[in-house]
């Protein structure tokens, strides 16, 4: 006896079992996870290392090449991506689908670490993530101010915005785009520098000494103890200016008698826009397994509590698309490969 004979003797039950096939349904659209995409993405660790001053060419040969030569030997890897620019190193490697994240983001961290004496001395430590190097954001939020400096906004967006967004749920990373942060600029002047015979390494040798701060220890006596702060780093423009260059039996040499010292911007070379004005933009990076219709409607829900706690009402936020401009001119280098 067939599931339609007994429909049409029980009238009933066929409504009854019609209407939780309806039921299941209802409950079912309202809980599925809506993607653009199915959910297919592999898993992906990327590698990034900052090399500053350092050309492309420099960093596909001493910090690239090292690094994927020493990711060769790991299981499961499907295709490793690299992309050398001027002072930074990215490499994506994906890893075949039904592989722990962790577990892969733990093996390239021990290989990077046997081949980490293999860098150069100046190059900063290689971070490991898991997610794609050169992943575009899923969405940008736009920063302007008619009040507030480049700078400034930057400094409140870093404290204040950025670790908001990275605890959204499948959010890698949230990075600032065109962002101005504070640094002490060194303005030399050559024909100065060339009559004292102080040369540019002179200078950096100097910064190195004297612009530290060194642990002072403590103080103990039999019933109270104190904390020694030593407070030998330079945070002033007049430190900076008073800054020994060279000494001798006859003569001081200071900074502000080969230049001078003033408060900017540690780069400038980027510019973000938004309706035509200079912007600051956040870019939202989502994981390499996470939804970005979820993460894009997180971030829509999380603007109006951040617009609310903005000084002043002066700053303003949009969602916006990504497009940029940048004066930054560098060359490029990128690699590809597949394991067959």
């Amino acid at each position: 006896m067939g599931l339609s004979a007994i429909c049409i003797r029980r009238p009933v039950f066929a409504i009854v079992l019609s209407l939780l096939v309806v039921l299941v349904g209802l409950v079912a659209y309202d809980r599925l996870t809506i993607r653009e995409y199915p959910e297919i993405d592999e898993p992906t660790v990327s590698i990034t290392t900052i090399y500053r001053g350092a050309p492309a060419e420099l960093m596909e040969t001493q910090v690239t090449t090292i690094i994927e030569d020493s990711l060769a030997g790991i299981e499961g890897i499907k295709t490793i991506n690299s992309v050398s620019r001027e002072q930074s190193s990215e490499i994506s490697i994906t890893f075949k689908l039904g592989l722990d994240p962790d577990d892969a983001a733990a093996e390239v961290r021990d290989r990077v670490g046997r081949v980490r004496g293999d860098l150069p001395d100046d190059v900063e430590e290689p971070i490991i993530a898991k997610v794609e190097a050169n992943s575009d954001p899923v969405i940008w939020i736009a920063f302007s101010s008619d009040r507030h400096t480049p700078a400034q906004l930057t400094d409140y967006i870093d404290r204040f915005v950025v670790d908001e967004i990275k605890r959204i749920d499948g959010v890698a990373d949230a990075i600032i785009f065109a962002e101005r942060r504070y640094a002490m600029r060194l303005w030399l002047d050559t024909l100065q520098m060339a009559a004292y015979g102080v040369t540019v390494t002179d200078i950096e040798d100097a910064l190195r000494r004297q612009n530290q701060e060194i642990p002072g220890g403590r103080v103990e006596s039999l019933q109270r103890e104190f904390t020694v702060r030593n407070e030998s780093d330079l945070r002033t423009v007049e430190q900076f200016d008073d800054l020994i260059i060279r000494a001798d039996e006859y003569s001081l040499v200071r900074l502000r008698d080969v230049g001078r010292a003033a408060l900017g911007v540690e780069e400038d070379r980027q510019v973000a826009r938004f309706n035509g004005i200079n912007a600051l933009g956040i870019g939202v990076v989502r994981q390499s397994v996470a939804n970005p219709l979820e993460i894009s409607a997180e971030v829509t829900e999380l603007l109006p509590r951040i617009q609310g706690r903005l000084p002043m009402a002066c700053i303003s936020t949009s969602p916006m698309t990504a497009r940029y401009s940048s004066r930054r001119r560098s060359t490029m280098c990128s690699r590809r490969w597949s394991r067959r």
